[in-house]
């Protein structure tokens, strides 16, 4: 079979599950098993500070509502027509964790170049066995491999993107241990996440008001950035 024939048929299956999926119906496990296996080695080429071109629509928390998702590309249109920058946590809290994540990933595989998807606090093992996710992949296929599945996958998530070299964009926040957008480059994201460090500030830590930095309690590892996330861009060497 030439290699045409095999990229069409490939296309064609991921077609066909992206239909599916728009119609808020799982898919199978072992197609969630091969979908997430295409998606590592995507995802695994891509950078800790993902490069994003413009124009780009950036999306905020999805949580499990399949049909806010579906909302948002009626209005914003489809992708691959239109590029999207999704910001992290796509599951837990809604009824459709598993067909949220599973069409972003479907899409990310389709549209590599037009999709971003970066990991947020709940793409965890630890938070999802808390929040939801855990459970319904337990409710819909009767296990927890498909929860396995993406969880593994998830390490493999960009932490965060930067759009034409001026908008730095992540889940959280800054991080007193990260001064250059090469200290966020050199980490090992492949792992969970972390409980404290630079790693779990990117995708835990929160703007407040207070002057200089703030902490919660050791064990929760989250910090806290004063005044509105925009300053990012004056306070890093990008």
């Amino acid at each position: 079979m030439s290699a045409d024939l095999v990229a069409s048929s490939t296309h064609g299956n991921l077609d066909e599950q992206i239909t599916q999926l728009m119609q808020c119906k799982p898919l199978s496990e072992p197609d969630v098993r091969g979908l997430c296996e295409k998606a590592k080695e995507i995802l695994m080429e891509e950078s800790n500070v993902q490069p994003v071109k413009s124009p780009v629509t950036i999306c905020g928390d999805i949580h499990g509502q399949f049909h806010d998702l579906a909302e948002l590309f009626r209005i914003g249109g489809k992708c691959p027509d239109t590029n999207y920058l999704f910001m992290g946590d796509y599951v837990d809290r809604g009824y459709y964790s598993v067909e949220t994540v599973s069409l972003l990933v479907a899409l990310k595989v389709r549209y590599p170049q037009r999709i971003t998807i970066l990991r947020g606090n709940h793409e965890s093992r630890q938070i999802t066995q808390v929040y939801g996710f855990y459970d319904e992949c337990l409710r819909k296929y009767g296990n927890a491999n498909v929860w396995k599945t993406f969880t593994d996958l998830f390490d493999y998530f960009p932490l965060t993107a930067l759009v034409e070299s001026e908008i730095f964009c992540l889940h959280g926040g800054l991080s007193p241990s990260v001064e250059t957008l090469d200290n966020i480059r050199n980490f090992d994201r492949v792992q969970e996440v972390p409980h404290e460090g630079p790693m779990c500030d990117l995708l835990w830590s929160d703007p407040d008001d207070r002057c200089g930095w703030g902490y919660f309690p050791p064990w929760c590892g989250i910090h806290f950035w004063p005044g509105h996330i925009g300053a990012i861009q004056s306070q890093l060497t990008i």
